[in-house]
């Protein structure tokens, strides 16, 4: 009886210890997971090649996908924009936000202008000292930046909505944003979140 019971008590703790080894491995698992997820996440940027036309999704130095025909702004590139110029802004943005009602699909929104652009602008007489200092602490801040300065606003990444996808590819038609297809900001959406950074050169 003494050994039955010595017995049982060793295969019950044997069970206990294969149940807990179970579940150390899982929970292990699970936080490597999650560790890997949000360090891909994180690592994630976006690079729009302007000169080409590309849209790259980046992991570190490595492209992830690359998204082609991609439109800029009619009157081209530079990093004196300004409103209403047609010009899509040089420089390195972070998404401040997500449309999902956008009249072009969707719209990814740019944390333009920023620093540098408030600089620019500041020395060429475009903007004032408190428009300036507005614009930096919003950037400090991690919020939005004005939207409604000389320097202009509502620049991002945007689909087609119901425009014309033939003249979309033929020619560069925005207002100084990034255009794709809808199928391709179907295809973006999952590597973007607030916060993503976006290098336009």
């Amino acid at each position: 009886m003494l050994y039955k019971l010595i017995f049982d008590s060793r295969q019950f703790d044997g069970e206990i210890t294969v149940v807990m080894r179970m579940a150390s491995w899982f929970a292990t698992l699970v936080l490597w997971m999650s560790v890997t997820n949000v360090h891909a996440y994180e690592n994630i940027w976006l690079l729009v090649e302007t000169r080409l036309h590309l849209l790259k999704v980046m992991a570190g130095d490595e492209p992830r996908e690359v998204f082609t025909k991609i439109a800029i702004g009619r009157r081209g590139v530079g990093f004196r924009k300004q409103r209403d110029d047609d010009k899509t802004p040089l420089g390195r943005y972070r998404i401040g936000w997500i449309n999902e009602s956008s009249r072009y699909y969707r719209f990814f929104g740019f944390t333009y202008p920023n620093q540098d652009n408030a600089r620019r602008a500041l020395r060429g007489g475009l903007i004032g000292e408190q428009t300036y200092r507005a614009i930096v602490r919003a950037e400090m801040d991690y919020l939005t930046p004005p939207q409604d300065t000389p320097l202009g606003g509502q620049i991002g990444i945007h689909g087609l909505g119901d425009g014309d996808r033939g003249i979309h590819e033929l020619f560069d038609w925005t207002h100084g944003c990034i255009a794709m297809t809808n199928e391709q900001i179907e295809r973006l959406t999952p590597w973007v979140r607030p916060g993503t950074l976006v290098v336009i050169r």
